[in-house]
This record gives structure tokens, C-alpha cells and sequence, in this order.
């Protein structure tokens, strides 16, 4: 057993079962909807959070604030174990910021403790699939630091390419603007994004439809190539499109495992119902 504790955050859009299964501690960020104030998740209520998106409900989110990462780490310090934190990326959220933040503060009181704190410069199942693969390597007995290491190192090799239906929520985020919005919807536009090396959020191409939008993240996958054959793919209650996705995946691209998720509340907020996104181990971004 490893003497140290790995945790993240919802960012990485894992459900429960995984968290239980990785053995690593996840602190949520915050989305508020309907009135409340909730724990983003992937597992409660989130058809009915998508629904309510449809319906016309606006969701507002909140990053990890410091005493929220304190929260989180130091219990694993007053057990006598070291931290290995790793956020959601510092180019869409501040919560690395925080988490940095709390760890300085941690440090001057468990002075013999190590706390080490990384930016994952990933989102949703990208960073997901990251702690697939730092899971599966501290299980193998990498320590802390070589652990820290391998990961800034290897991070941008997490590929994160995804579509949008509804390019309204990307107008509410600033990320399109309005009249770019209004003529895409007009036409059918369907954008085609990528989380770049300094973990923003960047439009790279589009489509004419939702079926070549979803074969377009397909042919990224072949242009970049695999460094492994497992892939993530998580979606904004759109499983049939994901389902789509995974099968061409594995018939025409040599992808053996496929894991489908759902895109958290958090993201969700900015990207949409029918937002579908994947991710994988790739030579570079």
C-alpha cells in the first residue's frame, strides 16, 4: 500500500464506482441551479440537471475555494500519509490556484508531511483518464515525487477533442460570439474544440451536421495516433451518440476499451446538453 494519497477534483468527471475502484479522494466544485447551491456530480440527479438545461434553466458554477482543498487534504496528513493533488485545469478554473493556496498553508503545520500539487491541464474524462493511468502506476509502487513527475511530464500527451450541439451555452462562456452562435444554429454548424497546452479551451474546425462533427473527433484520434488503446468518451446525455462514437472507435480505429461517461454538472453548465467529447493517450495534444 502506497504512503501517500492521491485526490482530485470533480473536474475529472468520474462516477462513484470509479473514485471507490482508483482509491483516490475527490473534492467537488460547486454548480448552482434552481436555487441551490449543489456538489458537482456525474452520478445524482444529473439527467434531471440536463433536463433542466433544456428547459430553459440557467446553472452558474463556483471553483474550489483554499479551505475547500484544505478540507480535502488534511485528513490524509493527520493519518501520517503525503498528498498528491491534481486539479482541473488552471486555464478553465481556479481551482489549482486554491489548491496551491492551501497546500503552502498545509505545509507550515504538518512540516513533515509532502504535499505535492499539479495542474493537470486537463478537463471532464481527460482528466479522468489521467488518473486511470497515475492510479494504475502508483498501484504499481511509483513514489510520490516520480509520480508528480511522470505527470507533468506525460499530461500533454492527454488528447481532449469534442463537439458541441447547442452553441448558445459556448455564446454564454464567451467562447463563440453571438452572431457566430445565432448563424452556426441557423446552419447547422457544429464546432469541433480542443483543450490546448496551457489547458484552454480553443475551437479547431467545423462541421456540417452532428454525424460529421462526431466522425471528426474520430479522425483526430487517427491523425494524432494512440500511445495506448483505451479511450474515454463522456456526454451531455446524448449516450446514443456516444455509443456511435465508441463502436466506429473500435471498428475502424483500432481502439479496444472504451469507457462512456457522463459530462458533470460543472462542465455541463458551459458546454450544454449534446456536448460529446474524447479523450485519449496520444503522441502530443
Amino acid at each position: 500500500m502506497s504512503n501517500y494519497q492521491i485526490i482530485t477534483d470533480s473536474g475529472c468527471d468520474l462516477p462513484q464506482s470509479m473514485i471507490s475502484n482508483f482509491d483516490i479522494r475527490v473534492q467537488p466544485l460547486l454548480v448552482n441551479f434552481r436555487g441551490e447551491t449543489l456538489n458537482d456530480s456525474v452520478d445524482a440527479g444529473i439527467r434531471e440537471f440536463y433536463a433542466g438545461l433544456r428547459a430553459g434553466d440557467v446553472a452558474t458554477t463556483s471553483a474550489i475555494n483554499p479551505e475547500g482543498w484544505k478540507d480535502a487534504i488534511e485528513p490524509s496528513l493527520k493519518e501520517g500519509k503525503d498528498a498528491l493533488v491534481i486539479t482541473f485545469s488552471s486555464g478553465l478554473s481556479t481551482t489549482y490556484q486554491s489548491a496551491v493556496i492551501a497546500a503552502d498553508e498545509l505545509q507550515e503545520t504538518y512540516p513533515q508531511r509532502k504535499i505535492r500539487v499539479v495542474d493537470s491541464l486537463a478537463a471532464s474524462l481527460g482528466q479522468g483518464l489521467l488518473m486511470h493511468y497515475v492510479c494504475a502506476k502508483r498501484d504499481a509502487g511509483m513514489e510520490l515525487d516520480a509520480l508528480a513527475a511522470w505527470v507533468e511530464e506525460n499530461r500533454l500527451k492527454l488528447c481532449h477533442w469534442f463537439t458541441v450541439d447547442d452553441l448558445m451555452f459556448l455564446k454564454r462562456g464567451g467562447r463563440v460570439s453571438a452572431a457566430t452562435a445565432l448563424v452556426g444554429t441557423m446552419l447547422q454548424i457544429k464546432p469541433v474544440l480542443h483543450v490546448d497546452e496551457e489547458g484552454h479551451l480553443i475551437s479547431m474546425a467545423k462541421s456540417r451536421g452532428r454525424k460529421a462533427s462526431i466522425l471528426a473527433l474520430a479522425a483526430k484520434l487517427k491523425e494524432a495516433g494512440m500511445q495506448n488503446d483505451v479511450a474515454y468518451i463522456c456526454h451531455g446525455d446524448c449516450l446514443e451518440d456516444a455509443e456511435y462514437l465508441a463502436k466506429y472507435l473500435k471498428e475502424n480505429c483500432g481502439v479496444k476499451e472504451v469507457f462512456i461517461g457522463y459530462t458533470g454538472a460543472v462542465i455541463g453548465s458551459h458546454s450544454g446538453p449534446g456536448t460529446l467529447a474524447l479523450f485519449y493517450l496520444g503522441n502530443n495534444r
